[in-house]
Parts: C-alpha cells; structure tokens; sequence
C-alpha cells in the first residue's frame, strides 16, 4: 500500500475518495498551486518585493525601488503643539546648599594618566568583536582603521619616540596648557552627487529595478541612505562633551589663576555649525551647565575673505587649485585601484544588475564608518577583511599627506598663522605684522588675551596636521614619501593617530626643579612627540624643550615661510617633485 496514492484515516481504514472524487480533488489543487504560483510572480514583479513567497531559497527579489533613497528625521519638530515654555521653567528656585570642591588636576598629581578610548556607544562588526579570534589578529581594531574618520584614543607611551606619559614628569608642576583640538564625528561633507556614501545610494536606487542581491550584501534589500551632511552625530557630540570632561580633570587646577586675576577664560571656534556645536559641547564638559559666567566663547567666521588662523584655507587662494592643494587625491585613487582589485570580483558575484568598480567598494566602506558613529553600527562593516581595512586607513594617509601635511607644498604655510599666535602667547608678544591667516581686527586684550594660563581652540583636522607640520615636528615625517603600491612596514604617519575625530593637542607648560628654564611639551592625543630636532631643542627623556629654545625654533620657521608666496603667487610644481618639509621650494 505504500506505493499507492491514497489517502487513508488509518492503516486498516478504507479509502476515503473513489477514484473519479480523487482525480477531481488533484486537478483542484494542482490548479490552485500553479495559480498561486502564477499570483506570486505577478508580486514580486509589481512590487519588487524582497520577500519571496516560493519554497525555493535561490530565488532572490528585485530590490524595492526605494533602496538607497535618503531616510532622514527632523527633530525637534518646527512648531510642536504641546510646547509651553512658562509652565516648564529652568529655574524654580529651593536649590539646596552646596559646596564647590578643590579642583581636580590628574595631569598634575596622579602617578598615572586615564587612558581614552571613547567608543563606549559603537558597535563593532562581529566578526572583529572582541570574542572572535578566528579572523581578528591581536592587535587589529577597526575603531582605528578608518584613518581620519576614526575616533580618538590615546596614543600608547612611547609610538612617538618618547617613553613618557603626559602626567607631570616627578619633578615638574604643569603651569598652562594651550588645547587645540578638532570637532567631533560628523556627517559626511563635500561629496559629489555620484562620488562618496551618497553617490553609491543614488547608483543603488537608480539600478533598483534591475538589481538582486544575496549573501552578505542582502541587506541592501531594504537598506535606506540615512546620513546627514555636515552636522555632528550624536557621538560626536559626546566626543566633544567627554573631551570637555577629561581636560577638566587633568587641568582644571589651572582655573584658580583666572579666580586670582578676576578674569574669564576665552575658547575659540569658527561659525561653522559643527565647530560651533563642538564648541558648546567641550564647554559642557569642561564647565558644566549653565555656561553662562564661566568663560567666553569667541566664534571666528569659516568664510571665505575672512582670515582665520582655525580655518586658513579659507584665506589662501591656492588652497583651491587641484594642482597644489589636491595632490593626493590622485596618489590615493592608485592605492585604492591597488588594495581593492580582489574585493571588487568577490562582492560582485552577490549583486547583479550593475557593474561593481573599486569607487563602489571604497563608497561602502567609507559608509562603514560613517554609518557606525552617525547610527552606532553598520552592516557595511561585515563585508570587508582585517587587510583591506588597513588598505582603507593607508588611504587616507596618503590623502592627508600630500593635500595638507608634509608632502603638500601648502601645509606649512596654512599652519604658520597658527604657529604665530602660539609664539605670541608663548611671550605674551603682541603680533606685529598681520602678513599670514591671522586676522588683526580680533588681536586685542579681550578677544586675543595675553598671559592666561589655559587656551582651548577648535579646529579641523587639516588645520591640526598644517600645524605640526609649520611647527617642524618632524619625526612624523621621517618615513618620507607614501608610496602607492604598497604599506610601508615602518610608517611613522598614521592620520588614525594624529587626524581623527576629536583629535586634541596639548601644547603643555612646565616648571621643573631639574630645569633652569620653563619647560614645554607636544602631547598628541596622548602621545608625547620628540622636539629633538628643533634646533636649541635637547633629546630629552620626557620630551622637554625650553620655552626658549622651542619659541626662536619656532620664529625661524616664522622668518623662512612666505604665505603670500605660498597662497598667492602663481607658481607650478615640477614633474617628480616632492617635499617633506610642507613647503614648495
């Protein structure tokens, strides 16, 4: 009986359909199935659905023809309904007794210095998570290989060449700090309409009706493009807060000199929003709520005709010609041709409907870490292996070196204006002649103020790397050029460690017992940086230079550059040159 096509109650029961009823009931639902079928088909085909309703697990969908279009929520709403100020005031009086306490000064008095990592809100992908070695070698994070797109850590003791920490060296007392830092994570800037994150979701969105996805890319089938532009993420606001927080900590004995001086502390910025918001930020942590009486909050304008010691490339007219300022753009696209040749094949085989090219790839990882400190994780993130995220750091070193570092012929003269409020403070000097970025009208005793003991300066991460290189810290430089072919195994610049978001340097002031002389350091997120080859400048253990000394080093690199040349003039670079001083001649 096993072989016949019966349907029975039980093993002894009789059939229950003679054999006409049975014919009938077969061709019913055999037509039914082949019209669900049919239904099914007509589905998907109108609507594009990435649900399949067939048994069959290789059958993929079009992707919905809203794949890749922009998903963004505006808040706080234009005109809330339920908005009514008076009855939720700020300040209701009955406060309670309170005492301010000492303040704290970590940097000055504790053995050891609080290490930063500050990706408390982001998720890794899982394959790198920290539970799977598998594919995760022991040094590998990916936090840290997204070059200037990563978040600030502190730097190990001694990857610069010094084995120090920032906390006071034993016989030393920390007099000032002078803090330049850069804004928090934002939302990508300066894309194209068919470059970058965007550029990739409208190709997507465009090939939509002809596109499949599976495997690991099958998440596009209901992915949406969800990046603003510009503005700083969430996590880049706690950036900025938790920067605020820390230099409190290590610093905020240096307040009791304004106490003594009756005086505010004044913070500089630029109008751009994200400067402006990182800003406010640091304030929050730094002072607490509510800001007001606690210091003063200059906002320069990022605009161009306005000079800018924060915003220099607005101000120099050669920063605008590809020539001479965009010198990596091309040396990068040939190492991205380079590291992602093999990438391109293996994601292609789980998209068709469009040709896959290496900007494609290079969209999705950049969309990786975007994605991850705008939203707290991304899918993109799964796709791509430990060494083609190495790859992807390589690349935007060698963007930042040859547009606005070492290797640019403009990095040393867009950070010289810097360098000379620097000096001008160092010797509370006023600036005599106003021949670079700097701008005259806002070189006054109340919005330039000489002899304060804390400065903090908001800027951008192009404006931190102009500056170390007008300041002639070479030992960043020491590996020479970025070759395109290859990673150097010694790379002595890394933008991971010296450009990434919220990326902070610490011009520190000290008087020491076994110093005739006040004593200055450069601590880059963290890490202290050999002055030794500034000339008056000794190799010293914890990476000390006389104020002195450091200040005629930095004036001669005052004296040999020549910003009107630099910005200006109409000058052309020779076939092969190259530089590691940041300067054309």
């Amino acid at each position: 009986m096993g072989g016949q096509s019966r349907l029975y109650l039980s093993d002894s029961s009789p059939p229950l359909y003679s054999s006409s009823a049975r014919r009938s009931l077969f061709l019913r639902v055999g037509a039914a199935f082949f019209a669900g079928f049919l239904i099914c088909l007509a589905v998907v085909a109108r609507y594009a659905s990435n649900q399949s309703c067939l048994p069959f697990s290789t059958f993929t969908a079009l992707l919905p023809t809203d794949v890749g279009t922009p998903e963004w929520h505006q808040y706080p709403p234009a005109e809330p309904t339920n908005a009514f100020p008076p009855a939720f005031p700020s300040n209701v009086g009955y406060p309670g007794s309170t005492q301010a306490g000492a303040e704290p000064g970590v940097a000055a008095t504790a053995p050891a210095y609080p290490l930063h990592s500050n990706v408390a809100h982001l998720v890794p992908p899982t394959r790198f998570s920290q539970d799977n070695t598998k594919v995760k070698t022991k040094d590998f994070n990916i936090f840290r290989s997204w070059g200037g797109l990563s978040p600030w850590y502190s730097i190990p003791r001694g990857k610069f060449g010094v084995d120090s920490s920032p906390e006071a060296p034993d016989t030393c007392n920390i007099t000032g700090v002078h803090l330049l830092h850069r804004h928090g994570a934002r939302y990508p800037g300066g894309y194209s309409s068919t470059s970058g994150p965007s550029g990739f979701a409208s190709k997507l969105n465009r090939n939509a009706e002809n596109v499949t996805v599976t495997g690991p890319l099958s998440f596009l089938n209901d992915w949406t493009y969800k990046l603003g532009s510009e503005g700083l993420t969430p996590f880049g606001r706690s950036q900025l807060f938790d920067l605020g927080v820390s230099m409190r900590m290590r610093y905020g004995f240096l307040l009791k000199n304004f106490s003594e001086t009756n005086t505010l502390p004044v913070f500089r910025t630029e109008s751009q929003t994200r400067m402006l918001d990182s800003a406010h930020n640091f304030a929050l942590g730094f002072f607490g709520y509510p800001l007001e009486g606690q210091y003063q909050q200059e906002i320069t304008i990022e605009a161009k005709g306005f000079n800018n010691t924060l915003a220099p490339f607005r101000s120099c007219a050669n920063s605008g010609n590809p020539n001479r300022a965009f010198r990596g753009v091309s040396r990068a696209n040939a190492w991205i041709e380079v590291y992602l040749k093999d990438t391109v094949p293996r994601l292609q085989q789980y998209l068709h409907g469009f040709d896959l090219d290496v900007q494609d790839i290079y969209a999705m990882q950049t969309l990786c870490a975007f994605e991850t400190v705008a939203l707290g994780y991304s899918k993109f993130c799964e796709l791509f292996t430990e060494k083609e995220w190495e790859g992807f750091d390589y690349s935007y070193d060698i963007n930042y070196w040859y547009n606005v570092a070492w290797g640019s012929p403009l990095g040393r003269a867009e950070g010289i204006g810097y360098v000379q409020e620097l000096v001008s403070r160092l010797t509370q000097t006023p600036i005599e002649t106003h021949n670079t970025s700097t701008n005259a009208t806002l070189h006054n005793a109340v919005t330039f103020p000489l002899g304060d003991s804390l400065y903090v300066d908001a800027t951008h991460e192009t404006v931190v790397l102009n500056v170390l290189t007008a300041l002639n810290i070479s030992s960043f430089a020491a590996m020479g050029q970025l070759p395109t072919d290859h990673i150097p195994k010694r790379r002595t610049f890394r933008s991971t460690e010296l450009a990434p978001f919220a990326t902070n340097v610490q011009f520190q002031l000290l008087s020491c017992s076994t110093e005739p002389d006040p004593q200055i350091r450069v601590i880059v997120n963290d890490g202290v940086v050999p002055l030794a080859n500034l000339n008056g400048c000794q190799d010293h253990p914890d990476g000390m230079c006389s104020i002195h000394a450091f200040v005629d080093a930095q004036k001669e690199n005052i004296r040999s550059t020549d910003w009107n040349f630099v910005c200006n003039a109409n000058w052309t670079i020779p076939d092969g040159w190259e530089t590691t001083t940041g300067y054309p001649v």
